[in-house]
Parts: structure tokens; C-alpha cells; sequence
């Protein structure tokens, strides 16, 4: 099962709390993004998305932090989302030592810098931050493995589209996934932008 090729502190995790046996959405999904391939991850709430997401990261960073960059950007819809996912990562990430930062409008940008430069492993960001922070030079995307938007039905909303498309054409090389509830033409769009060559995973 998917479970059983995760790395020993996951393992341990999902063991403490009692996570026996995968969703069907963990079950295709985690193996999936573990690949490498660029992944839609198509499901409805409930289905195990954010804990594949959660799970998927730490695996791929192997649990460990290193250097100062992140290596895993997560975009999500705004401070509350981002707060919450912050929360599903700290429950996940107790046996390592992986740095999660979230960076969102209502801060301080100059504190932000600060925060970010002392080093970070995962970013969690609205887009609108995101994108401010990197302008500004203060995000690298030198050693970055992953790059993730959560729910991406609000890309829908404001310029959100086009912000995470700008931040792609600014990213060397690296795995991209995208997690939604529907697979419809809004999100099918992002094949003509960095989802080139994606998979979808998806369960009804």
C-alpha cells in the first residue's frame, strides 16, 4: 500500500495517529506524484487531497531540512487556507525537522524577508505575495523540487491565474501539481501554461 514506501518518520506519524489504510484518492495519488510526473490530483472534498499533498512534499524532501531556499512552493487562495495547511504540515512533519512558512498579505513584507532569509524548506503563499516576494528577490527558486496550487478553483478570481503563471516562467525546472475538485476547462487550462506532459489522477 502507499503507505508502506513512505519514509520511516512519516511512517511513524501516520502510525501515532492511527492512519492504517489509504483513501482510494492516496492510494493512486501518493505513488503517482512520487514519480515525478506533473499531477492533477481530481477529487471531492474528503477524498484525502491535502493529506496526499501534505505526505507527497515531506517525502519528497525526505524529511530533512537543507540550506536556505525553499525546495517546495505551495499556492493557496488566501491567509486562512494557508494557515490551515501550515496546521495539516505540523501535525505530519513532528519527527523531522522541516521548516513550513507561510506568507500572506496581512504581513509585514519586510518581516517576511527577514523570516524567509533565515531559511525555509516548504512556502506556502497567496499568489499576490508570492510574487511580490520573488520581484523583490526574496524567494530563490534555485533548488526547488515542487510546485503546488491547492484548490485551484480560486485561480478563477482576480489576476490569480495569471500571478501563478508568472512565477512558473521563472522557475527552472521542477514537478508540478495541481489539486481541484473537478477537472474542468478552468483548470484544464493550465496544460497550455506549465502543465505540460501532466497526468490526472482522479477519483469521483
Amino acid at each position: 500500500m502507499a503507505f508502506k514506501k513512505l519514509i520511516e518518520p512519516l511512517k511513524n506519524t501516520l502510525e501515532h495517529l492511527e492512519f492504517e489504510t489509504p483513501l482510494d484518492f492516496q492510494k493512486v495519488g501518493l505513488p503517482k506524484i512520487k514519480s515525478g510526473v506533473n499531477v492533477f490530483g481530481i477529487g471531492p472534498e474528503g477524498s484525502g487531497k491535502t493529506t496526499t499533498l501534505v505526505l507527497s512534499v515531506i517525502q519528497k524532501l525526505n524529511g530533512k531540512a537543507f540550506e536556505d531556499v525553499p525546495r517546495a512552493i505551495i499556492v493557496v487562495k488566501n491567509k486562512q487556507e494557508a494557515l490551515a495547511l501550515r496546521d495539516k504540515f505540523n501535525v505530519f512533519t513532528r519527527h523531522t525537522d522541516l521548516r513550513v512558512y507561510c506568507a500572506y498579505e496581512e504581513q509585514n513584507i519586510e518581516a517576511q524577508r527577514d523570516e524567509i532569509y533565515v531559511g525555509v524548506d516548504v512556502i506556502i503563499a497567496t499568489p499576490k505575495r508570492l510574487n511580490k516576494l520573488f520581484l523583490l528577490n526574496s524567494i530563490s527558486f534555485s533548488l526547488l523540487k515542487m510546485f503546488i496550487v491547492e484548490d485551484a478553483e480560486f485561480t478563477t478570481i482576480s489576476n490569480n491565474f495569471q500571478d501563478i503563471n508568472r512565477i512558473s516562467e521563472s522557475i527552472n525546472k521542477c514537478q508540478y501539481v495541481i489539486f481541484a475538485n473537478k477537472f474542468d476547462t478552468k483548470i484544464k487550462r493550465f496544460r497550455e501554461s506549465f502543465m505540460y506532459n501532466s497526468q490526472v489522477v482522479e477519483i469521483k
